[in-house]
This record gives structure tokens, C-alpha cells and sequence, in this order.
């Protein structure tokens, strides 16, 4: 699959706003009977388009008010030392996102809490103890004005078949 046509991406908009739709609600949605609609998902997935379905939890509900964004710097970055630290990162389960950035810093982390006390805790214990890591910088969220996951797919309808 390495072009995507107007069925294509119709049913990654609808399975980004829906992805719990039933394929009959989707077949129906895109315009497609259920047997190709439903070929077409599995293809898209086998193709890396879809990598997985998930629901999204509303943080404040399980108790975590807290969201801030750490921009770690790295006393080194070099090979070895940025895959331990890497890893590292990656085994915290309060970062739920981590991003290599340009300018000051190496990695910028969203970093998720019940509350002050337990981010505070949670960067004295664990964040500035990880790794290579030479200095943190927070700012937190102090309200959401957009928080989504779904990507924009515009662009691709200018260039499907």
C-alpha cells in the first residue's frame, strides 16, 4: 500500500473520531460495503497507517490534575549515553510523552501527577536521578485549550487517486 485513496482516508477520519465504530457503521460511513471496507482496515493496519486502538481516559477522573512539561538536558549526547537515558525514560510510566527537541534541551517530557507534592516527588527522585541527566526545566499546564490525538489528513485528499 503506498498510496492512499479517498476510501482510505475517509477510514482513518472516521476511525480517529470513532474508533470504536462496528466495520457495518464504517462501511456505511465511508460510502463502501462491509467485505472491502473491512479488507481495507486490516491493509491499512498491516501497512503501519493504524498501529492500535485505545480509549482515552479523562486524566482529572483518575486523579491526576497535574501536567507538566520537563525539558531535560543531558550532560552528554552521545550514542551510548542517550540510549540508557532513553531507555530510562521510557520505563517511567508518569512520562506519556517524550520528544527529541531542537535548541536548549534534549528531550521535552509531559509528565503526568495527582498533584504538586507528587511531581515534585516524582522529579526529585526519579527524573533528576535518571541517567546523564544534567538539569530539568518544568512549566506546567496550567489549563487545556486542545488536547487531541487525531492528525489532520487533509493534505492527503489534495494527493489520493
Amino acid at each position: 500500500m503506498e498510496t492512499l485513496d479517498k476510501f482510505d482516508i475517509a477510514i482513518l477520519k472516521e476511525l480517529q473520531l470513532e474508533a470504536r465504530l462496528t466495520n457495518a457503521e464504517l462501511a456505511s460511513r465511508v460510502g463502501l460495503s462491509a467485505a472491502p471496507c473491512w479488507r481495507r482496515v486490516r491493509a491499512l493496519e498491516e501497512a503501519g497507517y493504524i498501529t492500535g486502538y485505545r480509549a482515552e481516559i479523562n486524566r482529572y477522573k483518575i486523579g491526576l490534575g497535574v501536567l507538566a512539561f520537563v525539558r531535560l538536558d543531558a550532560d552528554r549526547n552521545n550514542g551510548n549515553a542517550t540510549r540508557e537515558l532513553e531507555e530510562a525514560i521510557k520505563k517511567l510510566p508518569e512520562v506519556i510523552a517524550c520528544h527529541y527537541i531542537s535548541g536548549t534541551g534534549t528531550f521535552e517530557l509531559q509528565v503526568v501527577a495527582q498533584d504538586l507534592e507528587a511531581f515534585s516527588k516524582f522529579a526529585l527522585q526519579s527524573l533528576i536521578n535518571l541517567p546523564n541527566v544534567k538539569d530539568l526545566h518544568t512549566s506546567f499546564s496550567l489549563g487545556e485549550v486542545k488536547a487531541s490525538s487525531a492528525l489532520p489528513l487533509e493534505h492527503l485528499r489534495r494527493t489520493a487517486r
